[in-house]
């Protein structure tokens, strides 16, 4: 019984040691799952109200303290709070190197280390930063702590409030205050929090400016605060204004501004940019139409030493020579671009000009007049005038009679060049229209040409028809009664062709006639007769003595008596008893309509045989030991450029002296 009394005190006393033991820990580590510093092991956590009793297991404890270590559960952006986690064994010592991971709501909070985990110290406790997710985050969450000891996982809550901060701009401040043109300045502001710059994390702030939106400034629109503190550089770009800077964020309610003074830049130059018409030509007053302007405008640009544009600069104009042409703004104000314009009205009468801009000096400044003037505008090209009309063809005797020449290559091409009374090419663009009583003239797009300095080109093809009808097609060239209108030609193979253009006023045109040669020999004329031989049988030519040459000319007509096609061959083959001197000229040349008094272009006063002379000369091949008479014969062969063959067969006798 003594013994079991004394066993009994024993085990007595050892349970009231470990009890005073593990009373004296969690007052230590202000209780077990309770609010921070208030007992409670067996309780609810984070309620303070559990009964004190002897650990069973091991436990995790959580608690919350502020930037001055005092006991706070209340977040905000302004007062971040650490989370203290203590890990006791089941002899309720510290655990130290353990492993504890933390989380929480994280639309509420943020933990330092973005894995939140961190390791116990010799303490057993484990600290970990935490801070609001958002300035504008509110409301009451939990953090809950896990730790792992020997086999077992750990865990313990607390809970805290989140308040959302509170910040706003303090003073902005520019720093110079001015600056003169292109200059620099420092622009930076602090964010606050209950009066104190807030450096619990970066926030955003705007800078704005109307300068900079302009275009004329730069300045950062976005830059992070750094240490409490958001600082941004502001450039000038000519801005030459006092220029009011906004700074604002979405974390304060109010914006702030302050008043940069920005010297203005002085103007280094004047330069001329344009003239319109790009050509710098005008035409001279009441000849205006299509393509033709009576009006220049003149562009200028002010620039600074920078060689930037300068807007809302004076700048006065003035012609020089003076008088010829009129000014219709003598002065005007430069655009955002630094650019003036000007306009000129032509006078009547052909001239050259220049408009020079000046940039008005500052008076008592000793600044100067600045000025420049434009290239010379010249005042010319009026509308087409009659006498400055011309009319020309390519070929005037194409193989047409009896050949089309198709649509890929024209038969011929027709040219019109005008003028105006001062002997200018007129305005690009002028239209002129063609029209034939033959054939066919122009494009499937167009019957005429927009002239391009001063003139145009339009193709010609032979087809039908081939007989003129008298008066038709009706043209500027063949009615109306004006002076030089005459009726077309209706000789055959003749066409006539008319080129025309209007001011809307009045009627210029030309008129020209070509042939459609025929294919073949049909009409030839010795020495100047007017009767043509019968090539169908052998011309007999006179005699003429061995010791001289056998000299004669030909005139070649096809049937209508007008000329073979130019580049027709006309060669002299199947010689006997006769050697060739000279054939000339080898070709049938280009050859115009004309009358016994030299051209006719029109083709309406031509008659009789149109054809192309050429000259023979032959010898006798004994000239120089000639016992007997002997006969030469030979042949004319003409070949067209389409290949068509005709044979002008000849003879004649060669006596001895």
């Amino acid at each position: 019984m003594h013994h079991t009394s004394a066993q009994e005190a024993r085990t007595s006393l050892g349970r009231l040691t470990m009890i005073a033991l593990v009373a004296a820990s969690l007052a230590a580590c202000g209780g077990g799952g309770g609010s921070p510093g208030v007992g409670g092991v067996t309780g609810s956590p984070g309620t303070g109200t559990g009964t004190p009793a002897t650990p069973a297991s091991a436990a995790v404890t959580v608690a919350f303290v502020n930037a001055s270590g005092q006991t706070s559960n209340t977040l905000s952006g302004a007062t971040p709070l650490t989370v203290r986690a203590t890990v006791l064994d089941a002899a309720g010592k510290p655990v130290p190197n353990a492993l504890v991971s933390f989380a929480t709501d994280a639309d509420l909070a943020v933990f330092s280390a973005s894995a939140g985990t961190a390791l116990t110290d010799a303490s057993g406790v484990a600290t970990m930063t935490m801070r609001t997710a958002s300035l504008s985050a509110s409301g009451a969450g939990k953090v809950t702590v896990t730790a792992s000891v020997g086999e077992t996982t750990l865990s313990g809550s607390a809970n805290y409030s989140v308040g959302a901060t509170a910040l706003a701009l303090g003073n902005l401040t520019v720093s110079p205050a001015s600056i003169s043109a292109y200059g620099t300045a420092e622009v930076s502001v602090d964010l606050l929090a209950n009066g104190a710059k807030y450096t619990g994390q970066q926030v955003n702030v705007n800078f704005s400016s109307a300068c900079a939106s302009a275009g004329k400034a730069t300045l950062a629109s976005t830059v992070a605060t750094n240490n409490g503190t958001a600082r941004a550089t502001y450039r000038d770009l000519g801005c030459g204004n006092n220029d009011v800077i906004t700074v604002s964020s979405d974390a304060a309610p109010t914006s702030a501004t302050a008043t940069l003074a920005i010297a203005a830049p002085a103007a280094a130059s004047v330069q001329f940019v344009s003239a319109t018409p790009s050509d710098q030509s005008i035409v001279i007053q009441g000849q205006g139409g299509i393509n033709r302007s009576e009006t220049a405008t003149l562009k200028f640009k002010v620039i600074d030493v920078f060689d930037r544009p300068l807007a809302g600069k004076q700048v006065n104009f003035s012609v020089s020579p003076a008088g010829v042409v009129r000014l219709n703004k003598s002065t005007d104000s430069t655009d955002q671009n630094g650019e003036v314009i000007t306009t000129v009205n032509s006078g009547t009468v052909p001239t050259s000009f220049r408009v020079t801009a000046t940039l008005p000096g500052t008076a008592g400044s000793g600044r100067p007049d600045i000025s420049t003037s434009s290239d010379s505008i010249v005042v010319t090209t009026g509308q087409t005038t009659q006498r400055a009309m011309s009319l020309s063809v390519t070929d005037p005797n194409p193989e047409g009679w009896n050949f089309d020449s198709g649509t890929t290559e024209p038969a011929t091409v027709f040219n019109i060049l005008l003028a105006d009374q001062f002997g200018n090419p007129v305005a690009d663009g002028t239209p002129v229209v063609f029209q034939t009583n033959l054939g066919a003239i122009g494009s499937s797009s167009r019957g005429g040409c927009l002239t391009e300095n001063g003139g145009c080109s339009v193709d010609f093809r032979t087809q039908n028809p081939r007989v003129a009808i008298p008066g038709q097609p009706a043209t500027a060239c063949n009615s109306g009664g004006a002076a030089g209108v005459s009726a077309d030609s209706t000789r055959a193979g003749v066409a006539t062709i008319c080129a025309s253009t209007t001011d809307g006023v009045s009627t210029q045109f030309r008129k020209a006639a070509i042939f459609f040669s025929g294919s073949f020999v049909q009409k030839v004329y010795l020495n100047g007769s007017a009767t043509p031989l019968n090539i169908a049988a052998t011309t007999t030519l006179s005699t003429v003595s061995s010791a001289l040459a056998k000299t004669f000319r030909l005139q070649l007509n096809d049937l209508n008596d007008n000329p073979l096609p130019s580049g027709t061959k006309v060669e002299v083959t199947g010689l006997n008893n006769a050697n060739l001197v000279d054939a000339q000229p080898a070709e049938v040349p280009k050859i115009f309509p004309h009358s016994g008094s030299g051209d006719d272009p029109t083709g309406n006063n031509i008659s009789g045989p149109q054809g192309s002379t050429h000259v023979f000369s032959l010898k006798s091949p004994n000239a120089a030991n000639c016992t007997v008479a002997t006969t030469a014969s030979f042949n004319v062969k003409v070949t067209t450029p389409n290949g068509n063959v005709s044979l002008i067969p000849f003879q004649f006798n060669f006596s001895c002296p």
